[in-house]
Parts: C-alpha cells; sequence; structure tokens
C-alpha cells in the first residue's frame, strides 16, 4: 500500500506543543477543573431569558462524545436538522429542516467566528455553506435559532440560522490521530498559551486528512486546515484576531439512476462517469472586540474571506451525448464585511429594556463565476461566465423589555438593500444579460414570552412573528429573459412552550408556519436550484433535553412539517414541494463520567418524502445510528472507536427525481429527453474509526 504523508508542518507540530504547555500552576488549576465538568443540554438555563421556544445552545461538552462522520454533522444538534451528502466530502453537504430542502444552505445562514459562511450568488447553489473547514474539537459554543423571529439575522436565515464559535484557550496541547476503513486518515494537533498572568493567549490548531471512501472510484480526499487566534479577554469583554486556511480536493461520486444499480450496469458504490469532484479553498481573517462600561455595551467585528472553488459534476451522465454531460462550476471571490451592535439597557418606570441598534455590511467581490462543458475535467465550451459585485447592507434595532414579572416582548425592525452588478465576459447566449439590480427589504420582528420569571420558574410559553428573506442569485436578478427578484420575503410565525417539568428535563414544543414568496428548488439532472412558485409550510416540533445525572445526557426530538406550493404549475402538475422532509426524528445519549469511560450513541429518522410535486413517486424512510466509545487510560492518553451506521444500513443518503441516461440507456436516450427515474447516493457502509489522542 502506498503511504501518503501529511505536510510536514502538521507532522511537525507534535514536536511544537512544548510550546503550548500551560505554565505547572496553571496545569494544575486545568486538571482541577476537569472532574467537575458537566455535559450541558440545548435547553439549559433558557427559561426568563429565550425569545422564543426554538432556540438554544450547545456546549463543547455535548460535542465531544458525539459520533460525527463528517465535520458539518454538528449542525445535526440542531433539533430537526439533517445533515446528508449528494456528492464527494469535499463538497457542502445537503441540509434538511422545517420542510425545507435546503440544498447546500439557501434558507439556513450559519456563521463561524463571526464570519458568514453562505455564499451569495455562488456557481453552483445560492447560499452555498460549506462547513468542511469546521474542527470540530475548537467549537467552544453553538447558539442557534429558527424562524425569522430574530432582528440580528438576516440574508438565508429562512428557516433559522447557527452562530458557531471556537474557543479561545483549550485545557491542554493535544495530538489526535484517527485511522479506520477506506484509508481513512486524520492528524490534529492543537494547543493554546497564555502570556502572563492577564496578557494573551495564542491558540494553533492544524488538521490534515485523508479518505477514500467506499467507492468504486476512489475519493481521494486530501484536505488541510489550520487556525491561529490571538485573544484577550472573553467573548462578552474582549479581543481577538483570527486567522483561518483550509484546502480541500477530492474526487466524487454523484447520484445515479437507481436502475443503473438495480439492473447491475454499476456497483451500488459505482459512478457513471469517472472524474467527478474539485478542490476547493478558503482563507480569512477576522478581528472581533467586545467592551462593556455600565449599562451599554458594544460588539464590533470585522473579516475579509478568499473563496474559491472548481466543481467538476455529472448528474446526469450522457444525456447530451458519449462525451457525458460533465460541467464544471468555477467560483473565485473576496468577501469582506463587517457588523456594529450598540446595546443599551434602560429602565424606564421600572420597566427594564435592552435596547439594541446594529448594522451588518457585506461585500462579494466575484472576479470569476463561471460555467462550462468539461471532459474529463478538460473544458470544452464556456457556457457562461460574469464578474460580479454585490453589497448588502442591513441595519436593525431591537427592543427586549421586561413589563412585568410574567412578562416580556421583543420588537425588532431590520431593513436590508443590496446591490448588485453583473458583467458578461463569457458564454455566445450570455452576453445579453448583466446589467446592475438594487432591492430593498423591511422586516417587522415581533415576539412575546409569558411566564412566571420569578425564582422556580419551570413553564414558559411564546407566541413569535415576523418577517425575512433568502437572496436569489443576482445573475438571475439581471437576466435578459424571465428575471427573478433580488430579494425573496419570507413571513414565519410560532407559538411554543418550554418547560422542565422534572428536575434536568427540558422539553420545548411549537407550532410554526412559514409562507415563501419564491420557492428555491434543486433540479436533479441539472445538478442546480432554480425559483419556482410561492409556497407554505406548517409544522410541529418537540424537543427535550435530559440531564438524567453529572455524566448522563439523553435528547430527542421529533419533527412533522407539511410543504406545499400555493398553485399548480400546471393542471394537474401537482403541489407539493420536492425533497420536503415530513417526518425526522432523533435520540442521542452522551455519557462521561470523568473517569476511565465516556461515549455517545445517536440514532436517527427520516421519513418518506415526495420526489415531485404529485408526491406519486417518493423516496424510501430510513433510520440509523452511530456509536462513539472511549476509554482514558491515563489522564493524559485516550482511545476511542467510532461506528458509524452501526446496524450497517443499506439506505440512501439523498434521493432525486430527474432525467439521466446510463450507458446501458445510450448517448441522448429517449430522443435526448432522457429518461425519468431516481437519483440516488448511497449511505456509506459501516465504518470503524480509531483515534488516540495525547495531551500534553
Amino acid at each position: 500500500m502506498q503511504q501518503r504523508k501529511l505536510p510536514p508542518a502538521l507532522a511537525a507540530t507534535a514536536l511544537a506543543m512544548n510550546f503550548f504547555t500551560p505554565a505547572p500552576a496553571l496545569a494544575e488549576e486545568l486538571a482541577s477543573a476537569l472532574p467537575g465538568v458537566t455535559i450541558v443540554g440545548r435547553g439549559q438555563d433558557l427559561i426568563g431569558v429565550a425569545d422564543s421556544a426554538t432556540e438554544g445552545k450547545v456546549s463543547a461538552q455535548q460535542l465531544a462524545n458525539r459520533p460525527l462522520l463528517r465535520p458539518a454533522e454538528v449542525l445535526e444538534t440542531v433539533p430537526g436538522m439533517t445533515v446528508t451528502q449528494h456528492s464527494g466530502d469535499g463538497k457542502a453537504n445537503q441540509y434538511f429542516l422545517r420542510g425545507f430542502n435546503l440544498d447546500h444552505g439557501s434558507d439556513f445562514a450559519s456563521f463561524v467566528n463571526g464570519m458568514p459562511v453562505n455564499m451569495a450568488s455562488h456557481a453552483h447553489g445560492q447560499g452555498y455553506m460549506d462547513l468542511n473547514f469546521l474542527i470540530p474539537e475548537l467549537i467552544g459554543a453553538m447558539r442557534y435559532r429558527k424562524g425569522v423571529y430574530a432582528a440580528e439575522d438576516g440574508d438565508f436565515a429562512t428557516t433559522g440560522s447557527a452562530r458557531i464559535e471556537y474557543q479561545r484557550a483549550l485545557p491542554a496541547p493535544m495530538v489526535d490521530l484517527s485511522v479506520g476503513a477506506h484509508d481513512f486518515r486524520r492528524l490534529l494537533a492543537a494547543g493554546s498559551r497564555q502570556w502572563g498572568e492577564d496578557g494573551p493567549t495564542l491558540l494553533a490548531a492544524f488538521e490534515g486528512a485523508t479518505h477514500d471512501g467506499p467507492w468504486q472510484q476512489p475519493e481521494r480526499l486530501r484536505k488541510v486546515n489550520g487556525v491561529l487566534r490571538l485573544s484577550e479577554g472573553t467573548a462578552r469583554d474582549g479581543h481577538a484576531l483570527t486567522a483561518m486556511a483550509y484546502r480541500a480536493e477530492w474526487t466524487a461520486t454523484e447520484h445515479v439512476p437507481a436502475r443503473a444499480i438495480s439492473s447491475g450496469e454499476i456497483d451500488r458504490f459505482g459512478e457513471l462517469v469517472p472524474g467527478d469532484g474539485g478542490r476547493t479553498h478558503r482563507n480569512s481573517l477576522s478581528a472581533d472586540w467586545a467592551g462593556s462600561d455600565g449599562s451599554t455595551r458594544t460588539q464590533a467585528s470585522a473579516y475579509v474571506i478568499d473563496y474559491g472553488l472548481n466543481l467538476f459534476s455529472n448528474p446526469s451522465g450522457y444525456l447530451n451525448g458519449p462525451q457525458g454531460d460533465q460541467h464544471e462550476q468555477a467560483d473565485e471571490r473576496t468577501v469582506w464585511g463587517s457588523q456594529l451592535a450598540r446595546h443599551w439597557l434602560i429602565a424606564p418606570a421600572g420597566h427594564e429594556t435592552e435596547l439594541t441598534l446594529g448594522a451588518q455590511l457585506r461585500h462579494d467581490r466575484i472576479g470569476t463565476l463561471g460555467l462550462y462543458d468539461t471532459v474529463n475535467r478538460a473544458r470544452t465550451a464556456t457556457v457562461r461566465e460574469d464578474r460580479v459585485r454585490e453589497t448588502l447592507l442591513g441595519v436593525y434595532t431591537e427592543a427586549r423589555t421586561q413589563w412585568q414579572p410574567w412578562l416580556r416582548s421583543d420588537l425588532g425592525l431590520r431593513v436590508d438593500t443590496v446591490r448588485a452588478n453583473v458583467m458578461p465576459t463569457g458564454g455566445a447566449d450570455n452576453l445579453q444579460n448583466g446589467g446592475s439590480a438594487r432591492a430593498t427589504q423591511l422586516s417587522p420582528k415581533l415576539g412575546l414570552a409569558f411566564g412566571p420569571f420569578g425564582d422556580g420558574a419551570r413553564t414558559e410559553l411564546y407566541a413569535n412573528w415576523g418577517r425575512g428573506f433568502h437572496s436569489n442569485d443576482v445573475r438571475g436578478v439581471t437576466a435578459a429573459v424571465d428575471p427573478v427578484p433580488a430579494l425573496v420575503r419570507a413571513t414565519g410565525r410560532e407559538i411554543g412552550l418550554r418547560a422542565v417539568p422534572l428536575p434536568g428535563w427540558t422539553t420545548s414544543l411549537s407550532l410554526w408556519q412559514v409562507k415563501l414568496a419564491s420557492e428555491l428548488v434543486f433540479v436533479g439532472d441539472a445538478g442546480v436550484t432554480e425559483p419556482k412558485g410561492a409556497s407554505k409550510r406548517v409544522g410541529v416540533e418537540w424537543s427535550n433535553d435530559w440531564q438524567l445525572n453529572r455524566w448522563l445526557l439523553l435528547d430527542a426530538d421529533v419533527a412533522w412539517s407539511r410543504a406545499r406550493f400555493e398553485q399548480e404549475e400546471e393542471p394537474g402538475s401537482g403541489t407539493q414541494v420536492p425533497n420536503a422532509i415530513p417526518r425526522s426524528a432523533s435520540f442521542a445519549l452522551a455519557a462521561d463520567d470523568h473517569g476511565a469511560w465516556f461515549g455517545g450513541l445517536r440514532w436517527r429518522y427520516i421519513g418518506s418524502y415526495a420526489l415531485e410535486e404529485t408526491g406519486t413517486q417518493r423516496s424510501s424512510s430510513l433510520w440509523t445510528a452511530n456509536l462513539k466509545a472511549g476509554w482514558r487510560a491515563s489522564p493524559s492518553l485516550q482511545f476511542a472507536l467510532d461506528v458509524l451506521n452501526l446496524f450497517d444500513r443499506e439506505a440512501y443518503d439523498i434521493e432525486y427525481w430527474g432525467a439521466a441516461c446510463s450507458k446501458a440507456d445510450g448517448p441522448a436516450c429517449n430522443g435526448g429527453a432522457g429518461i425519468d427515474g431516481r437519483l440516488v447516493h448511497p449511505m456509506e457502509p459501516r465504518t470503524f474509526r480509531v483515534s488516540m489522542r495525547a495531551t500534553f
């Protein structure tokens, strides 16, 4: 077997760990603090604080014992969120929440260290949210919200948002080495050091990973990741400067026609056409500052991101001829932005109010936004190529008022303006497109919370209403034929309950509705999203966290939703929204007695969903389970075993409905229209991964 070497910088990191070893007094303090750590659930300490029943916080302790196949699966701690993949592991994941097929992030906003992850007017899909650069072990906390009720949330936060923050210091330097089936290799080295008793802290982390996957065409994933963070103080009163660098390349096995597998034309883990995959990078520099002065508090941050993607995909096989249908989507951009928020605490006539005024600015300078026909990754024709400048400015205000011990309100108003300029640079049929666009959205928000907020409060009721939006690809906004609106309005409402029926058990129940002026739908045979008509969704969610004791946490979630277009595109075409998951459930245990043993178990269920508008064609329902079991050989050495797809279920991560041609069907089959059918991407089989972590 050929041995692959990780980059020298990563291999040398372990030798540099002595630099990050804490001073003896600090090491003793950290060691004495560790036995008292408690796994904290998502609903802890939110009664009397939360603005809705469907917001929460996820702690580092809760993530530490969670088995993960991919980094973005940390988002599955958001109740009702499903994270899958229909291509290679270097590509952004597929996300589902509240009856939305979020594709790669079109209606859910995420932020890491204050920087937006979603990419507007992206080459592959609007709101493209690639979280493969995440290092789960560095996450200090994640705060999530659902719905359009928070004034802080702007573009893409139709179903909600998640804000992920890395830690500023680690308990001890560590080196973590993981190996597994299909040439899975991962090395993580991380540590932090503080200069002086009150001096700044430097955190450094380097990650390298390889993976071939179970595919007949090896995935050859190669990933390198690094973080440097210099900080002082805390997130509420301090500052930080963070540099991050990520690069990956891979070969992908795309979704394929199910008939090609069932007929034996290709293996379950085979491909229609070789050579799909891509390469991507994301380099960023961000700074944040927060401080308070009596009754006021200020937060400010700024960032710049260098991002690129070259993605080669063939979702339809040989629909266009014997050369295959592979195309390249290219995106090269610089994103910069800043945000500022000022909070005042005022108390007229005894009614305490926190008043917030904030502004957010983002500018995407896209040098290349291209779509090309390719054969084995070589460009054969330019379909379209553009340069794009897109600026989004959001200003918001919010007032949280405690009117009575049993009543508080949250009133917000947000104004967003987008300006864009599209300059066609290639493509015979593209030169008539382009131009400038501008649009403004006004988004009011209202939330009410009812309950006895005094000592011993155990129940709280919520009512929320608000407007939000997602933006559309500005190339579609400036198109000469059938242009789309720049901003698409979403209107949501929700009633909910949060309670602590027994000590340690936090439960929340919500009934919600959202109306969207224009739906973004994934087209399986083209591999893109396209706008369709207005839609309406209703749903119920039930979320539970039960701290059974200091070392054992149970969380269980159930979600039901109904997604429909408001009218048929044509008579008899149906109104069901494709790939909108109507039922999902999850159950997880996390255990850590801070002695020898720790681990976690997670079970997930996804109900059958419509593959096309009539609902005649439906996916199969599925359930899976993942397991983590760990053993601490000593305070400085631990081992862990992850068993992913514990029961070796033969299911599909994703199913679509679309037209394609396999080799057996023949090039340009069915007169060039292709054969409609299921397009599937199989779930990875049962996989074992073993890791060893040494701390210093």
